[in-house]
């Protein structure tokens, strides 16, 4: 399995030769993203999360393509899609919810939480999942969300956002206890800000035994050693 990462929280995951891109949102170069994979996997409705119009495009241009979001995110695409002449719009844009399984491009799926993490009281919770990818690898969105019952071997960690707060990403990241730690959701951060998230997460992730490593933008690493 490969991970390649289009800034922000944005991924591409390629196992066997076929590929799945999560969270195309407007940090991201989504046109390079989406570029040859079969399907697309949405955390939550937040626009550095979803850029509409150029997953909308890529659904139209890229016939074999799905996408797989929570209902009120895949209910937008879908009436974007429609909108926009997608062909087989309703049989390509799937409602997921937290428990379900689904297999997409050669991959078992399985979807975990269900609310993005608080921002602020007066700030209305939109839906977010977590999804666990071939038994190996969880993105989780915009939460802190532990999986229960599985066991995660990579883990992509939101490493800033207007709702974290480093202690408790740091408690997320020794709470999950994967392996193989990747920073992800930090597109907001300078040079300064990164390498005091990668710090603090470097440091956690040695004393608990676990591995921690930012890739550049757009460099495919190997999963498997």
């Amino acid at each position: 399995m490969d991970l390649q990462k289009f800034s922000h929280a944005c991924v591409r995951i390629q196992s066997v030769g076929r590929a799945l891109a999560i969270d195309p949102g407007n940090f991201s170069s989504v046109a390079d993203a989406l570029a040859g994979v079969e399907a697309v996997l949405v955390t939550h409705e937040h626009a550095d999360h979803l850029d509409l119009d150029p997953v909308v495009e890529a659904l139209k241009t890229q016939t074999g393509l799905s996408l797989h979001a929570p209902e009120p995110v895949a209910a937008r695409v879908l009436e974007a899609a429609v909108a926009a002449g997608v062909p087989e719009a309703q049989t390509r844009i799937h409602a997921v919810a937290a428990g379900e399984n689904f297999s997409v491009a050669g991959m078992e799926v399985s979807a975990h939480g269900g609310e993005h993490a608080l921002i602020h009281a007066t700030l209305p919770r939109v839906a977010n999942l977590g999804y666990f990818i071939d038994g190996r690898l969880y993105h989780p969105g915009d939460s802190y969300h532990v999986p229960e019952g599985i066991d995660v071997e990579t883990l992509l960690i939101p490493a800033h956002a207007p709702w974290a707060k480093i202690g408790e990403t740091i408690d997320f990241l020794v709470a999950v206890g994967a392996a193989q730690n990747y920073p992800i959701h930090d597109g907001l951060l300078n040079a300064r800000g990164l390498a005091m998230m990668d710090a603090h997460l470097t440091r956690a992730a040695n004393e608990h035994g676990l591995s921690y490593r930012r890739t550049a933008d757009g460099e495919p690493v190997s999963l498997d050693g």
